[in-house]
């Protein structure tokens, strides 16, 4: 394993800064098996967005035939179009196969993710302002949501879990979800116990764009819906970005990151073994380390590949951490902080001995986890703060997936006679001043005057 090491003591801050920019999902650089794919399945060599393009316009003109088809292509499970929904049986055969204790400690986990989520909840509320007027906002659940949950490498309940919970908190009326399907059509039992015990009314076996296409347009099987949510590979990801518009979406997900901010105090095992729990994700995850301690990065160098050789999953980290891998060592914790800020990382962890007096320092990240007990695992799990997180930088500007994700806002505005009679001037003139004359007519008619010459 050849993780960087980086003596950013020497670089202006901007250029030790430009290490962390994440590539666009457009130039992210496919696998010679996933290109074999892509020309085997299409006959053509093809970008990821042309794959995309492609999948979502043949969904859309066919429905469940065209998911049923790629589903066979893509994934190599061969489903009849009219049966791409999980059935009762496939529900009850999951909970036979599924260890007790484990699905114990995903009901805790369901819980501490509905009492966090609960406390997130807005209000409808209404304040009066002079003459009796009222002003306010009415907050509502959103119709329908459709929930995507990752498979391929690995099996996610947890993703449900983050998902439904907070849509159900906002009082959504029907949640759908897609997953791709294992081997043989199955899918993972814990999935689906996830699925019904967090209230999950629709499971299809279907992934990738065709499953996102399915959602935004809906089949005969498959309904439309409001907004998708969820995190998913990079053709998930574009398809979110292809059926934008025609409903709404969360964000755009990339692969998984980390990046800590450590201090001579921090223990370097700890440090490891939190840089290989995003490494191990897949071979795009990001893991980044910056201290401003020479000795402890080399330290973590090395517990690196110590741990990294006891993994089940080492060849994925290996490639992760040889390819994103990064301990970037800076002059003081200040800097620490600014290439923090500038990366806006999905997790940032902050292992030093005072962390929370770099607290108000932090400017952007998906979810900050304080102190050596505070491992992000804690987050992906158990805590309740949820863990689909903007990627990518992009937590400069997108917020964790939360309950207002799943519910919009009206405005709401009621004025008397007063107070309409007592703004009526300044709101004619206003909107005279736009060119807009029929919008100061009908404030000019409710107080008595007339339209202007020429206009009646």
């Amino acid at each position: 394993m050849t993780v960087k090491m980086i003596d950013a003591t020497a670089l202006p801050l901007a250029e030790a800064a430009a290490l962390l920019k994440k590539p666009d999902f457009d130039q992210v650089e496919l696998s010679a098996a996933v290109k074999d794919g892509i020309k085997a399945v299409f006959g053509e060599e093809l970008s990821a967005r042309q794959v995309v393009e492609r999948i979502v316009a043949d969904v859309r003109r066919g429905g469940d035939v065209e998911v049923a088809r790629y589903t066979g292509l893509i994934d190599r499970v061969e489903l009849p179009a009219g049966a791409l929904q999980v059935t009762e049986k496939e529900f009850a055969a999951a909970f036979k196969k599924a260890d007790e204790v484990t699905v114990a400690a995903l009901e805790k986990a369901i819980s501490n993710v509905k009492s966090f989520h609960a406390e997130q909840l807005p209000k409808t509320w209404l304040t009066g302002r002079e003459h009796g007027s009222l002003l306010g906002q009415k907050a509502t659940p959103l119709d329908r949501v459709g929930i995507y949950v990752p498979g391929g490498t690995a099996a996610y309940p947890s993703s449900v879990v983050m998902n439904a919970v907070p849509a159900k908190v906002a009082g959504v009326g029907e949640i759908v979800m897609c997953v791709p399907p294992g081997k043989g059509g199955e899918v993972n039992p814990y999935v689906l116990i996830a699925a019904k015990k967090t209230g999950v009314d629709k499971v299809f076996k279907v992934g990738g764009a065709q499953a996102i296409a399915a959602m935004a347009f809906g089949t005969e099987s498959i309904p439309r819906v409001d907004k998708i949510t969820g995190p998913g590979n990079i053709f998930v990801t574009l398809a979110k970005k292809e059926v934008y518009g025609y409903c709404d979406i969360d964000m755009l997900a990339g692969p998984s990151e980390i990046l800590i901010i450590a201090d001579s105090m921090a223990n370097p095992s700890y440090l490891a073994a939190d840089l290989l729990s995003q490494a191990e994700h897949d071979s795009l995850a990001s893991a980044v380390l910056v201290t401003d301690s020479k000795p402890l990065a080399l330290q973590v160098d090395r517990e690196l590949n110590a741990q990294l050789a006891k993994l089940p999953r080492q060849d994925m980290a290996r490639q992760a951490l040889d390819k994103q891998g990064m301990i970037i060592v800076t002059k003081n914790m200040d800097e620490a902080v600014a290439l923090a800020n500038a990366a806006a990382p999905e997790h940032l962890e902050i292992m030093t001995g005072q962390p929370f007096s770099l607290l108000p320092k932090i400017k952007h990240a998906g979810a900050i986890f304080l102190g050596e007990y505070s491992p992000e695992p804690l987050g992906d799990y158990w805590a309740g703060p949820n863990h689909v997180l903007p990627t990518g930088g992009t937590a400069r500007f997108y917020s964790v997936l939360n309950v207002e994700t799943f519910m919009k806002k009206s405005s709401i505005i009621a004025y008397t006679q007063q107070a309409l009679k007592d703004a009526a001037a300044d709101v004619i003139r206003l909107a005279e001043a736009e060119g807009l004359d029929a919008h100061a007519n009908s404030v000019r008619l409710r107080i008595g005057g007339q339209f202007p010459r020429g206009q009646s």
